[in-house]
């Protein structure tokens, strides 16, 4: 009824302000208090805190139901060797004990119990950043209704562009980060958020950002590439004009001709050959050479484990002679 109430009451002021502000659209968000009190971390440590109590609030239920359960197992085990007096006595105090159990129940879990208070306690002062959060942006957005949608009131549909709880948790993590950043870094964080409202207010400035955000990255990644390639063609340029002075002050000199180039080409693919060979044939000497030391290796373990098989062989005989002579000597001694 009370959803009624609300739904009526609200249906009747949005008719009035329709009448009174037929000049301009009314402006209407909305924010979903479960959503952003998950997002808010004080609100996470300050639930955690509130879970552990209700669960020892439940161990300790629980305990108490079992002992009045043991005491109703036991009365009605023993109630045919107790006399009536002793029977009322110990319901009464079973009685007692339910009753208790039902006064801490809702001492800890009622509508004004424990848990209901300390709730408040803990997340009335995020409530309250919440609220005001709410009521800067609606004063700076010029919204004329903001309503919960996580609270009483029905709403039977609400657009996603309506909704304001992501700018409401942006609004308390700025606040949070404010207190640890310099003047400085404040306003640029201001002037940061200022610039992603608006895009956030317009959907097609959101749109055209993007395309101005990709067209200067791209930009930027094409003077990137023009300048890795002037880079390499200078330092092609500039081998080049090195190797052309070395040739030069080669044949100047006489130390250098065009035909002991290619035999300098030739020797030096010569050496590769032979040290590739080399490094070939040492590769096989060593395989080789572990091959037979592990070969070697195996002999010796076949040899030390025959030898160990054939002493124990030995050991197993002696004691056997030993076990049959031990007891002809004891058949000996038994005779008459």
């Amino acid at each position: 009824m009370k959803k009624y109430i609300l739904l009526a009451i609200t249906i009747s002021l949005l008719t009035t302000y329709n009448v009174k502000s037929q000049s301009r659209g009314i402006k209407i968000g909305y924010i979903d208090m479960e959503y952003i009190l998950e997002k808010v971390p004080d609100y996470a440590e300050a639930k955690s805190q509130l879970d552990q109590k209700a669960e020892k609030w439940k161990q300790e239920i629980q305990i108490k139901k079992n002992d009045i359960g043991k005491l109703k197992e036991a009365l009605k085990s023993e109630k045919v060797l107790l006399t009536k007096e002793l029977i009322e006595e110990r319901e009464e105090e079973i009685t007692f004990q339910e009753n208790e159990l039902i006064a801490y129940t809702q001492k800890k879990f009622g509508p004004n119990g424990d848990l209901i208070t300390q709730k408040s306690v803990l997340i009335k002062p995020i409530q309250d950043q919440v609220f005001n959060a709410v009521q800067d942006i609606a004063e700076a957005k010029k919204y004329d209704y903001v309503f919960d949608k996580s609270s009483d009131l029905t709403m039977l549909f609400a657009a996603k562009k309506h909704d304001i709880s992501d700018r409401v948790v942006q609004v308390l993590m700025r606040a949070g980060k404010r207190e640890q950043l310099t003047k400085k870094q404040q306003k640029l964080e201001e002037e940061k958020q200022r610039k992603q409202d608006m895009i956030d207010d317009n959907p097609e400035m959101s749109d055209r950002q993007k395309l101005i955000d990709q067209r200067k990255a791209d930009r930027l990644k094409m003077i990137e590439d023009k300048k890795l390639a002037a880079e390499q063609r200078k330092a092609d340029a500039e081998a080049k004009r090195k190797q052309f002075l070395d040739e030069k002050t080669g044949k100047k000199t006489g130390t250098v001709s065009d035909k002991t180039i290619p035999t300098k080409s030739s020797d030096s693919t010569k050496t590769n050959t032979v040290d590739k060979l080399a490094d070939k044939k040492a590769i096989v000497e060593e395989a080789k050479k572990k091959t037979l030391e592990d070969r070697k290796k195996a002999i010796e373990d076949r040899k030390k484990a025959t030898e160990e098989k054939r002493l124990k062989v030995i050991a197993d005989r002696e004691a056997a002679k030993k076990a049959k002579e031990d007891a002809k000597k004891t058949t000996e001694i038994n005779k008459p």
